[in-house]
């Protein structure tokens, strides 16, 4: 196996605290700054995965700095420097505690929800005699509480404002960064030659100013489609051609497991981790157009834990 990256210890100066999530490790410096460490961990069904998957952690963050550069005219985000391949360093933003998801198709979650006589997702009404992968009339957004630990739960947009979660004015610059960001990854991808299925947003707010924050348009937070036989493949009602990690859920699903209580993560051999790895590294040379150039993981942590050290004395 490759040397993977599964969990960082590191200690940097300024350090205020260390926030490890499913895949990330974000480390807050000076409460100013955040490292946030793309690890090679993966999850599904908000369960972290036995084993890590070789350069995974390298694709996530070379895809979201990428997107987020091509988007900081739509909306200011939190990136400052990619001072690693696996890291970003930004500013540091008092979470929403939503995602914002919007989706452009019936798929996944939503689909498996619409299949069991659902009509309305997080409050949105879906009419009756759509089939899997249809595209909806206009893209709709479905939020998510952001949990700590365990599960995300939907919720709707009243019921956000209702409760006092995010304030009127603003949920509505949350909604139509999301529509603008969205409408701007599918521009990408379709000259790609991919669909944009549904993604995620995440927004923080800092001297009174919101950002996007985190990943955007990764594996992890999107759904991709190929964009060539999408029509003929929706007409003979076969499966869509994806690049995702719907396929883990998929197989996950296969071997019983849904992320239930008493339910174990089947063994996940070397050879099917090697497919995941190559799934995404496929994924990224699809959506950013180029070679992916696997870095040198000989010795990973020492060369993380090097860069970022010379980024903090330059900067801090």
């Amino acid at each position: 196996m490759h040397n993977v990256l599964v969990d960082t210890d590191f200690t940097f100066p300024g350090q205020t605290a260390k926030y490890t999530g499913k895949v990330r490790d974000v480390y807050f410096i000076d409460d100013e700054f955040l490292v946030m460490i793309a690890t090679d961990r993966i999850s599904a069904f908000d369960v972290v995965l036995p084993q890590g998957i070789p350069y995974k952690g390298q694709v996530l963050n070379q895809i979201a700095s990428r997107f987020l550069d091509a988007t900081h005219d739509i909306c200011p985000n939190w990136k400052i420097a990619t001072p690693d391949p696996v890291v970003t360093i930004g500013h540091y933003c008092k979470p929403f505690p939503v995602e914002m998801i919007i989706r452009g198709y019936l798929t996944g979650s939503a689909w498996r929800a619409y299949k069991n006589g659902q009509r309305a997702i997080c409050g949105v009404p879906v009419a009756d005699g759509m089939k899997e992968h249809q595209r909806f009339p206009e893209p709709i957004i479905t939020p998510t509480t952001k949990a700590i630990e365990g599960h995300d739960e939907d919720i709707s947009k009243d019921e956000i404002i209702q409760k006092g979660v995010v304030s009127i004015d603003d949920y509505e610059i949350l909604e139509k960064y999301t529509k603008s960001l969205f409408q701007r990854g599918t521009e990408i991808a379709a000259e790609n030659g991919l669909i944009l299925v549904d993604t995620k947003y995440e927004f923080g707010k800092t001297n009174g100013k919101i950002y996007l924050i985190d990943e955007i348009h990764t594996p992890d937070s999107s759904r991709y489609f190929y964009l060539e036989g999408y029509g003929e493949r929706q007409i003979r009602n076969e499966p869509q051609k994806q690049l995702s990690k719907e396929f883990v859920r998929e197989w996950l699903m296969a071997n019983g497991f849904r992320g239930e209580q008493g339910q174990h993560v089947p063994e996940m051999t070397d050879t099917f981790t090697t497919e995941i790895s190559e799934r995404y590294i496929e994924l990224y040379e699809r959506i950013i157009n180029e070679k992916f150039v696997r870095s040198d993981v000989s010795n990973v942590l020492t060369r993380v834990e090097k860069n970022i050290l010379e980024w903090l004395k330059v900067n801090t």
